[in-house]
């Protein structure tokens, strides 16, 4: 008998020692993942972290939720995760640019990264191929807010000549400036007249620093009466439908197109009167959250390394369909 268990041991350590060591440490330990994320207090970042919560919940590994608002806090935090056996993270960065700072640390503890939303860039700027990223095309999307912008101008009957364009613009993160430039895009090749269209800089990605981007480009440009404003999520766009609220437009002469299609929308539209809040090409955050988690999974257990980069597609949500998008997106 004692010489079956140990034949049976060898056989053992014979077969493990053919796996990868991920495969092996999967083999023998409970699966631990980070999720990593800069704005933990928003609705998209909040789903996301969720949905990979209830993933592990229901697949049987543990997803430690983390925040990263900036680089030192991101390298705590994957410090922390080694310190408690995790196997890999998933992660929102707070600056593209850190990429090779935070695969550095990762690859230091034989750790797996996989990003979402945001994409890391190398020291040329250019996107990492060997980092496994999912998010949705930024041009893509903005080019979706740019042609519903464009259509709802024509359902009101304006006149493109005389509707301006608030921008609320950052151009620090590479996201922000893909999903302006889309929509900029496709207003232009509707009609627009591009110089009707003003930046509004914001120093963050949030309601309140879109607000006080908002606030002094409208004060300047009185001329106008009809204003459509976006940005590169919903959150910004609320900031500017505040301060054309402020200012004094009626909600009937502002077109307002996020992206995004979490809590801020749907509190959006659930008020009894429309605001100038038309609209947000939702994204499933959920989806993002559960897939990326997923694919990382995948990947630590059966060393299958997920693609380069996976993009996903929006839909436009308003307060007509709002409820009708949010259940098909499982938001």
């Amino acid at each position: 008998m004692l010489r079956l268990r140990t034949l049976k041991a060898l056989a053992l350590s014979a077969s493990l020692a053919c796996l990868p060591i991920t495969a092996v440490q999967a083999a023998q330990d409970d699966v631990t993942i980070g999720f990593i994320v800069k704005k933990p207090e928003q609705a998209w970042f909040i789903n996301e972290q969720q949905a990979a919560t209830e993933l592990g919940e229901k697949n049987g590994f543990e997803v430690v939720k983390l925040s990263g608002v900036d680089g030192q806090e991101v390298l705590s935090a994957i410090d922390n995760l080694h310190s408690q056996g995790a196997q890999g993270f998933v992660i929102c960065p707070p600056d593209v640019r850190l990429g090779p700072v935070i695969k550095r640390r990762a690859e230091q503890y034989d750790m797996k990264v996989v990003t979402v939303d945001d994409r890391f860039l190398n020291s040329d700027g250019e996107p990492m191929q060997d980092v496994p990223h999912l998010g949705m095309s930024g041009y893509k999307i903005g080019q979706q807010v740019g042609n519903a912008i464009a259509k709802e101008i024509e359902a009101r009957g304006w006149n493109m000549e005389d509707v301006a364009a608030l921008r609320i613009t950052n151009y620090e993160l590479p996201t922000a400036k893909e999903r302006t430039d889309g929509a900029t895009d496709a207003l232009l090749d509707a009609g627009f007249n591009k110089a009707n269209i003003f930046d509004a800089p914001q120093q963050n990605t949030d309601t309140s620093s879109a607000f006080a981007a908002a606030s002094p480009v409208l004060s300047k440009r009185g001329n106008f009466k009809h204003w459509v404003i976006y940005a590169l999520n919903e959150e910004s766009v609320l900031g500017g439908v505040r301060a054309s609220e402020q200012y004094g437009l009626a909600p009937e002469d502002v077109i307002g197109v996020g992206i995004n299609g979490s809590g801020a929308a749907f509190a959006e539209f659930s008020r009894e009167n429309p605001t100038g809040f038309f609209g947000t090409v939702a994204v499933s955050s959920t989806m993002h959250g559960r897939d990326s988690a997923e694919n990382l999974y995948t990947w630590i257990t059966g060393g299958d390394k997920p693609p380069a980069n996976t993009e996903t597609a929006g839909t436009l949500m308003t307060r007509d369909n709002w409820q009708q998008v949010r259940e098909e997106l499982d938001l």
